[in-house]
């Protein structure tokens, strides 16, 4: 078993365990998750089928994962970009006006172009060519707004037209069950225990149902078909004005 794994994954017995490996990727899996619900829910507003969005963005999730295992054998899980798809709804359509399937067909050539970058080395000399300081902020900057969608979603910050932003409901049971949530992880955290992402999850998914929040719908169910979604292309705007600025 650990001569597969290394020479098909780049498994390592000197540094980490089979256990400890599933433990990581379990965690790795629940915390990145939240994609499969955040990405339908925000490029749905241009209009596209959110059952053939939860689909695509598991396939594509797990298509690129695979390939990074198994080709690039590094342990790094892969999917849709927050921020990409923000930008996709919130700009492209909505406030330039243009269809999902003119930001699809922008997505296709960006995505095409990204691979010739790589394959040339120009996108790592373009990368090494942004400050350190830059490169953190970043991710520093992805990981308040992922946040800042969370806090919104459970409900623990809410709109407000004169600070923007102010204090939700917190007695409000689904949004004490977040705040639960959010401090058994952090103790566990803390106190480094393994797995303290993945026992959060669990801790805070059994509590909710007591709650009636946490609802079990069964293991397995067909997934919604990508046709609405699938190769849905504006091919005569490929070479537009408009096509070369998104």
């Amino acid at each position: 078993m650990h001569q597969f794994l290394q020479k098909y994954l780049g498994f390592n017995p000197e540094n980490t365990t089979i256990r400890t490996e599933i433990i990581a990727g379990l965690s790795t899996f629940l915390t990145m998750a939240y994609i499969l619900a955040v990405n339908p829910a925000i490029l749905s507003v241009t209009g596209m089928d959110k059952g053939a969005l939860f689909t695509t963005t598991a396939l594509t999730s797990a298509i690129a994962t695979l390939i990074m295992a198994f080709y690039a054998k590094m342990p790094f899980g892969l999917a849709p970009g927050m921020g990409m798809n923000a930008f996709f709804a919130y700009t492209v359509c909505i406030s330039m006006g243009h269809t999902w399937q003119f930001a699809l067909t922008a997505i296709l050539i960006e995505g095409i172009i990204f691979i010739l970058l790589t394959v040339t080395n120009v996108r790592e000399k373009i990368v090494h060519s942004i400050p350190t300081s830059l490169q953190t902020a970043i991710g520093v900057g992805i990981g308040l707004f992922i946040a800042f969608i969370g806090l919104q979603n459970a409900g623990i910050s809410v709109k407000n037209d004169a600070t923007l932003i102010s204090l939700g409901n917190i007695f409000d049971p689904s949004v004490m069950l977040v705040i639960i949530g959010l401090i058994v992880t952090a103790v566990l955290l803390v106190k480094k225990v393994t797995g303290a992402l993945l026992i959060g999850i669990a801790v805070t998914t059994l509590c909710g149902l007591p709650l009636g929040i946490t609802h079990f719908d069964g293991f397995l169910s067909f997934p919604p078909s990508i046709s609405p979604i699938f190769m849905q292309f504006e091919w005569h705007n490929l070479f537009t004005v408009d096509m070369v600025m998104v």
